[in-house]
Order: C-alpha cells, then structure tokens, then sequence
C-alpha cells in the first residue's frame, strides 16, 4: 500500500474508530521484541549530478581531513547498495532536480528522477529547485506524462517518480482550490482532521509520506524554505504560498499523530552555513534559518533532515521540550549520503532518541562504479549530444581566456558581464564578479570538427567554458566588505591567497590597485556605473556560490548577507551569448594598475 492510500484510509476510518494503527501488533505481545530496527539513507541537494561533477564541486573533505574526489550516480549506487539492510528507507530533502547539468537538464530533469527510483527512494522533500519550472511541471514530474512543449524524451513517456515528493508548507493561495494532495488526506468524518485542515489551508503537495518499517509507521514531513518565491521564477508558482516552516510542520505533525504514527521525521530544505574544512560528521554549522526550524518544530518530531545550504553537518539540538534530537545534512551533488540508524518503540511507536546514530559518509570514487548506473549514465550522454552541438551565439572573433597584465581576460569579462545580466532580476545584482580558475577554455571563432561553422557558438562549446554547474547568487556586502575581497586577490594578507588570482568584474564596475602597496592598501578608487563607492553604502554582488561560500581563499564572501540563488552560472553564459550577435570580445580595460 502506498503511503498516500494508507493515509486516506486511515483517515477515513481508523480515526473515527478509535482503533489507531493497532491491528498490526501480534496476538501474543509479550513475544514480540521490545524495539525493532530502522536505517534512513539520506541524499540532498542532488542537483542531477549523474556524472561526476567537476572541480569544486566534486571534492569534499572527508573525516580525516583529506580532500578527496566525490560524487556521481554511479558511485553513489555502489556506497548505497553497500550501506542499505532490510531494515532501510532511502530518502531526500530537496533540489534532486533543477540547475542541474545538461545532461538532466536538457531532458527536464527525468533522467535524475529515474536515477532516483533506481536507488529505490521512497519520500524526499520538495526543494526551491523543484519549483524552477513552476508548479505545473512539478506535477508532471511527480505524476508522468510527456512535456507540453518539448514533448516525450528518448525514453518514452514519463511514467512519473515512484517515491512521494511531500511540502506541508506549500499551499495554494485560493483557498476554494481543487486539490488531489487534500483528497489524499480527506474523506475522513472526523471533526478533528477536518479541523486540523480548515485552520491550516488547501495543499498544494501532500504534507507527510508515511512507510512501513519491521512493522511500525515511520511520518516523514516536508518542508521547503519559505524563502522559495524569492529564488524561484514568480510565474511558476503564482497561485501558490509558502508559509511559515515551522508552523506547517507542527500541523503536518499533528495529522500524523491523529492517525497514530508517533515516529516523525522531517525532512526539509533549508539549513545553516558550516566553518569550511570540517569533517562531515562534525557539527560546524552556524546557527541560522535551519537551526531555527530544529529547534522550534513540535517535540513530537523526532529528526530534522536538512539541505539548501550544500553543507556537511551533524548536530544535536533541543527541540521545544528541552530533549535533544538529530539535525543533520549531507553536502550537496551527491558527495555524501547520511546514514542513520535507530530503535523504534513496538508498543508506543516512537523513536528512542537515545538510540539515534548518524553518519556522514563520504561517497568515494575509489569503489567501483556500479555498472548499471554507469550504462544508464552513458545512454543519457550518447542521447544529449545533439543538444550539446545546438547553436546557442555568434562571436566576431576569438575571445580568449589569456590574461592581460591587470589580470583581466576577454572571457573572464564576457561572462562577469553574463552573470551580471542573469540576476539583476530576482537577485538585484549591482556588479558581477567571476573567478579566473572557473574560465576553463577560451571561445575560438574557427569552427570545430563538428563543422558547426566560423563564429558559430555551441552550447558544449559554452559548457567547455563553464563546465563546474556552479549556482548563480547574490549577496549584500558593505564597500568596506567588498574592498576586502578584492584585497584577498593577493597574497600576503590573512586570508593566505596561494597566489595573486584577480576576479573577473561586469563592465559597469572599475577601480584600481597598486603592484606595490602593502596587502590592506592595494584597492582604490572603486566605482559602479562611475559613481565612487563608498565603505558603509551596501552593494549586491553576484559571483557564483564557489566564490560565496569562499572558495578560492575570498573568505570575505562569507560575510554577505540576504543570500539569493539563481541560475546555473552556465545557463547564465549560455542566455547572454544569444544576445546581440556576433558579440566581440570586450576590452580589458574594467582594472588599472598602477606602480
């Protein structure tokens, strides 16, 4: 029985009844063993990285310390199938789907999902990035059939996920909307459910999946940030809401407790930042918005499961209660899959939180890959490949990746000018600014062997460029704050910069620096659209969530606040190199250098 039956036919009788979930305990109850055993597996943020992601992206530090290769569908497959038992529930808090790579993307995200089923994942939590196509597309996602536009994939028709996709805090602004999400948990005669539902709104996704373990109900809950409208395209999701996390878990945990399931977990997708180099078991996260979630959900939900913020944490907090429960995440692309075992109560149905052990483990790339997956990867490949040689620009002439003596490059430029373009809408972006190491091939104006033509632009020759599948994000910083970051260009200050690396700025944003002034004194004359900028006035920056999350040593990235995501940083390029064709190479003129 699927979670969703179960729960409309527990509604619809056992409620009123009386008799909870009861009749499965055996005749004989002095037989049965006290406890029974429960393994969670546990993915976020995925973001169709079905081959292994690159640079970045594709390392994580592992309990050790080390730095290692991690990540992709293959060797995910393979650490899954060795961590799962008879007693496991494979599970997801969000962003499986959406600004993922070309070779999910250009197939709407099915391959990701069908990777997804072939794990045998049960329930995972909508993420912001479930709803990038809207909500409409979702559903297609979750329930099959063909796109409207782009129409059936290599493979067919869509059959639809096989696990249950759950967002308690989704509901639909029309409160007289039709909903098979509130069928789903309707037809009940209890007063109570009805209650429940009329003082909370219409759903617009199921609020909880419930499964089946070694005989006793485990709820999960799902979540996405509510912060969702402000990074996601508004006209997707224009007749929906996303309310309050904490308040639509307590009621989603209240619905379970109506039909007697008392081992809750939420699985949801917001989370907190971590102090970088951790061990993925460690708890380094800061609390924040993630944090506030874990705490504050009502004390009958056993585990909080994280995602969003693409970090490695595991933590122990106190939920309203004063008693402590897990609240973990595990990184993000597929690098690490939770794993967490517990004791579930036969007689009261709930988690003994002192039996909760978890583990970060790191998925390695030193296993074999599972040979399955790895054929259901390269099939995807082989079908993309039209798509890769689609034309997506013209350009009048090499625009190369060479750096002149302020540091800029021609490509460097290009793209800052890109990413700029790319989130002044949603993200209200002022200046862009892009790192050197992430332009990884120049643009050549002569055709390639795929004969495509002198200047033409194809979108693998785009993704050549930009092939990490970096996210797009914006950030407030002070001028003071972004004075820092371009001081820790060079070496020499606290920051430990291996070597002078400049960062790549749009057009609009210029200043100066001084070859030999000490570190702290080199950055001058800073201006946007020629306007001197000022240390307390604040600035919205875009780089890509490498640079934000610090990454090449600009530790004062981290300092921004009102975080916004947007596009893939390649879907970004790709946009811009279709407008205004042939584009030139631009002029590197945005730094002066001065002695």
């Amino acid at each position: 029985m699927t979670s969703r039956s179960f729960l409309r036919l527990a509604l619809a009788g056992a409620v009123a009844s009386g008799a909870v979930l009861l009749a499965t305990l055996p005749a004989d109850a002095s037989k049965a063993p006290r406890t029974v055993p429960v393994r969670l597996l546990a993915l976020n943020d995925f973001h169709g990285n079905l081959e292994p992601p690159t640079g970045s992206s594709g390392r994580m530090v592992d309990e050790n310390g080390n730095t290692v290769d991690a990540g992709g569908a293959a060797y995910v497959a393979t650490h899954m199938k060795a961590l799962t038992d008879r007693n496991t529930i494979a599970v997801a808090q969000g962003d499986l789907i959406g600004a993922t790579p070309l070779i999910s993307a250009a197939y709407h995200d099915e391959p990701s999902i069908e990777f997804m089923d072939k794990l045998g994942l049960k329930v995972a939590a909508v993420g912001n990035h479930e709803f990038d196509e809207g909500y409409t597309e979702l559903r297609r996602i979750m329930d099959g059939g063909c796109h409207p536009v782009d129409g059936c994939s290599p493979a067919g028709k869509w059959q639809g996920a096989a696990f249950d996709y759950v967002g308690a805090n989704v509901l639909f602004k029309n409160p007289r909307e039709r909903t098979d999400a509130l069928a789903a948990l309707g037809g009940s005669n209890s007063p109570q459910v009805k209650k429940v539902l009329a003082d909370w709104g219409v759903p617009a996704l199921p609020p909880v999946s419930i499964k089946w373990m070694n005989g006793v109900p485990i709820g999960f809950i799902g979540l996405v940030t509510q912060t969702t409208p402000s990074i996601v395209t508004s006209e997707g999701i224009k007749d929906l809401k996303f309310v309050d996390e904490v308040k639509a878990a307590n009621v989603a945990s209240k619905l379970l407790k109506l039909v007697g399931v008392k081992a809750q977990v939420v699985l949801v997708h917001e989370g907190d930042q971590v102090t970088a180099g951790q061990s993925p078991d460690a708890c380094a996260a800061t609390p924040g918005a993630g944090n506030r979630i874990a705490t504050q959900v009502d004390a009958e939900i056993d585990l909080i499961l994280s995602g969003h913020s693409h970090q490695a944490y595991l933590c122990q907090v106190r939920d309203p209660a004063g008693n402590t429960r897990l609240y973990s995440q595990g990184g993000s692309f597929g690098r690490v899959i939770t794993q967490i075992d517990m004791s579930v109560n036969v007689k009261t149905r709930d988690i003994d939180r002192a039996s909760v052990v978890a583990d970060n483990h790191v998925v390695t790339r030193t296993v074999a890959a599972d040979p399955e997956i790895s054929a259901f990867v390269q099939t995807w490949k082989d079908r993309v490949a039209p798509v890769a040689n689609k034309t997506v620009g013209t350009i009048s002439a090499d625009i190369g990746n060479t750096a002149a003596p302020s540091g800029e490059t021609p490509l460097g430029d290009l793209i800052a000018d890109a990413q700029l373009a790319a989130t002044r809408t949603g993200g209200n972006a002022q200046i862009a600014l892009m790192n050197p190491g992430g332009v990884r091939a120049p643009l050549s104006y002569a055709s390639s062997p795929a004969q495509e033509g002198d200047g033409v632009v194809t979108y693998g020759e785009a993704f050549t460029v930009q092939p990490f599948n970096n996210l797009m994000q914006v950030v407030t910083l002070t001028g003071a704050q972004l004075k820092t970051v371009l001081e820790q260009q060079f070496t020499g200050g606290p920051n430990n910069q291996a070597f002078t690396k400049i960062l790549q700025p749009s057009a609009n944003f210029t200043y100066t620096y001084s070859q030999g002034a000490a570190w702290g004194s080199k950055v001058s004359e800073m201006k946007i659209d020629g306007v001197p900028v000022t240390d307390t006035q604040t600035i919205r920056v875009a780089a890509n969530n490498f640079l934000v999350g610090g990454g090449d040593a600009f530790l004062a990235f981290r300092d921004g606040t009102d975080l916004w995501s947007g596009p893939l940083d390649v879907d970004a390029f790709v946009e811009h190199l279709g407008r205004d064709n042939p584009i030139a190479p631009p002029a590197t003129n945005r730094i002066t250098v001065v002695s």
